[in-house]
């Protein structure tokens, strides 16, 4: 299933949504996984821990922010998928930006985790029947499909890479 076979859209998440190509759900997460290889590390590696204003996290915390959201986005879709009728918690990625020691990993190590957890969502998406990725159920903002969430989580890589190109890259 392509994302314009997502209906109803996700208010909240279409922002994230559309930033992916209207292609096969396997196919955005087979082009998500080739984006992961062709990072500027070197780039990044220049810029360190710099933000690009007060309050904000380095690339090191967006990229673990990346990998956080992107086990609870599968978790709910999982969830979804296999009929869980209740409303599934919500996450305060604040919270967990505050607790975790991203600052004392290599981008490599992040960069490799983030594609472990990417190949893992891909297969468990791939799993998942047509009328499973239809279901839907709610969570965060309200109600939304397993294929939505798919689409969610390549989607967020974009936004967070692109956010990355256009305010830290310029710091290097």
């Amino acid at each position: 299933m392509k994302r314009t076979d997502i209906y109803p859209m996700p208010e909240f998440f279409e922002r994230y949504i559309n930033l992916t190509d209207d292609v096969e759900l396997k196919d955005a997460f087979a082009i998500s996984l080739q984006e992961l290889k062709q990072l500027p590390l070197d780039k990044w590696e220049a810029i360190g821990d710099k933000v690009y204003a007060p309050d904000k996290w380095t690339i090191k915390d967006i990229l673990q922010h990346m990998i956080d959201t992107e086990r609870i986005l599968t978790y709910r879709a999982l969830c979804i998928a296999r009929g869980e009728n209740a409303r599934l918690p919500a996450f305060d990625e604040e919270s967990y930006a505050r607790h975790t020691d991203a600052s004392n990993r290599t981008l490599e190590d992040l960069i490799d985790e983030l594609s472990l957890v990417r190949a893992s969502s891909l297969a468990m998406f791939n799993s998942f029947t047509e009328e499973m990725l239809q279901r839907s159920g709610l969570s965060f903002r309200g109600s939304y499909s397993v294929l939505a969430l798919g689409f969610i989580v390549t989607g967020h890589q974009r936004w967070h890479l692109n956010i990355i190109k256009e305010r830290y890259e310029v710091l290097g």
